[in-house]
């Protein structure tokens, strides 16, 4: 395959510059790495050389492509050195006057048929280039941190950039061994904007005191299948990397609430309690270890009153299975006995608004998550009301646990822990669908590659139901009040025929 750039100058020689360059000499390009701090630009090619070094040490690549590819790489010392460059891709800082500037002094020295790319993630690709004689070779080439390991990319388009500028690029990603994703350019891209509804509706969620950090990294790792909890993520990215993101989409999009930021955060950023690169974070680390709070111990308790499940409880039928299985005495009355535990599995709605609706007694009345199959979750979460008495929540606890699998009690709100935190990913997915910003293909595409999701979040609507993540997003808004849960209509259009690709027409 021809290398459509055989050779490309790198600025920046920080994490994303070096890892850049690396997988630029890995698909044959001559690399010239600049960066305006002295030696820095050396310092990062022993950095990349020692990298194949040690994949050379395991095996996985052989002494002449080493060899070879350490040849391509080339320090250098101003901007002039690069005028050969058939690409030039920025790192810089995420400053828009920096970047300008940057690139205002690029388009004097290169050749009239070089692109020029912009790794930024969160600043306009259109804005960056504004000031450019010819801003139709520019686009955005955001790649995501480690770049060797993430193997994705978002190629944008800036309002003037010429199409054949991101086809190029797009091929330039599938040499590098990359997956391309097409975004228009918006705040967030496809990424930074898909991820808005995981650490986000989390840190509401913690704040309004239903559950603790651990409790809800726990319940989504467990129910859903991330590989990391909202909390255990945002440790690991700093919360001086993942704070300012939030607050830019935020106000990117003139203070639309479902990005609202939180004051927890913030707070924690200002006081440098950053994460797991300064030892603390919302766990405390010890040798890098996390140091993660205990489980509540299964209560124990000397008998179990029959169990009562309402008329309207999400996937009945499965719950009336699963409490058989595990042992209980069921009543099938059309309303419960005085000294039974009535078991609710509502979507969207908090426990005590439907114990008040079914005239059930809230002092013996307990929730159970039941939006995902009970057979592919390792994990259940059950939801007390103010007035659920302790032996109650006692007992519920007891009996949902007797088959060995981990229960979680948390307190009442609209929604599951579960609930809330899926039916934010697939609305904003939605709405990136709605306004067009990329192909539902690239959206999935985009999702499970760069932020590791255990599905896309279509597949996730489809998997639970797109008409159960409009319940719960239509009766959080009921609860709320507050548009931040308001259905997209793309979602609402779609929610009776399913959100997978097989029904989605490509624009």
């Amino acid at each position: 395959m021809k290398n459509q750039f055989p050779i490309v100058g790198i600025v920046g020689a920080g994490a994303m510059g070096r890892g850049i360059a690396q997988i630029a000499a890995q698909a044959g390009s001559r690399v010239l790495l600049l960066d305006m701090q002295p030696d820095a630009a050396a310092s990062a090619r022993g950095s990349i050389q020692a990298q194949w070094q040690r994949l050379q040490d395991k095996g996985r690549i052989s002494d002449e492509q080493a060899q070879g590819w350490g040849n391509l790489l080339e320090p250098v010392a101003t901007i002039a050195d690069l005028a050969s460059c058939d690409l030039v891709i920025e790192a810089i800082v995420e400053r828009l006057d920096a970047k300008q500037a940057l690139f205002a002094q690029l388009e004097a020295v290169v050749g009239p048929h070089a692109v020029l790319a912009t790794n930024t993630s969160s600043l306009a690709v259109t804005a960056i280039g504004a000031t450019l004689r010819r801003p139709e070779r520019l686009a955005g080439f955001h790649f995501f941190n480690p770049v060797p390991l993430m193997k994705v990319v978002e190629v944008i388009a800036g309002l003037k950039t010429a199409p054949t500028v991101c086809e190029s690029l797009s091929h330039y990603a599938r040499q590098m061994g990359h997956t391309p994703v097409q975004a228009q350019d918006t705040p967030g891209f496809i990424v930074n904007h898909a991820g808005r509804g995981f650490g986000t509706e989390a840190l509401r969620i913690v704040g309004e005191g239903v559950a603790d950090f651990a409790t809800i990294d726990r319940i989504l790792r467990d129910q859903v299948g991330f590989k990391l909890g909202p909390f255990e993520l945002m440790d690991l990215t700093a919360l001086d990397v993942s704070h300012p993101v939030m607050e830019s989409i935020y106000h990117q999009y003139y203070e639309e609430p479902r990005f609202r930021p939180s004051v927890i955060t913030a707070q924690r950023l200002a006081g440098g309690i950053l994460g797991k690169k300064v030892g603390e974070g919302f766990y405390r680390y010890e040798n890098g270890v996390a140091q993660v709070p205990a489980e509540p111990a299964v209560p124990e308790v000397a008998s179990i009153p029959p169990v009562w499940v309402s008329t309207r409880a999400a996937r009945r039928a499965e719950l009336y299975q699963l409490l058989k299985d595990l042992g209980a005495t069921i009543e099938t009355g059309a309303s419960p006995s005085q000294t039974a535990i009535s078991v609710v599995a509502p979507l969207g709605f908090d426990i005590t608004t439907v114990a008040v609706v079914e005239r059930l007694d809230p002092a013996r009345t307990i929730g159970i998550d039941m939006l995902i199959d009970d057979a592919a979750t390792r994990r259940r979460v059950l939801a007390t009301n103010p007035a659920t008495r302790v032996d109650i929540r006692d007992a519920a606890h007891a009996l949902f646990a007797r088959d060995g699998k981990a229960v979680s009690v948390i307190r009442d709100s609209g929604g599951f822990v579960t609930q809330r935190v899926v039916a934010a990913i697939v609305n904003i997915a939605s709405d990136i669908c709605q306004q067009q910003i990329c192909s539902p293909r690239d959206l999935e595409t985009a999702v499970t590659l760069g932020l590791g999701y255990p599905l896309g979040p279509l597949a996730m609507g489809d998997r639970w139901g797109p008409t159960n993540i409009l319940e719960v997003l239509f009766n959080m808004q009921t609860v709320y009040g507050d548009t931040r849960y308001r259905p997209s209509p793309w979602l609402r259009r779609r929610g009776a025929i399913g959100l997978s690709l097989a029904h989605v027409e490509e624009h």
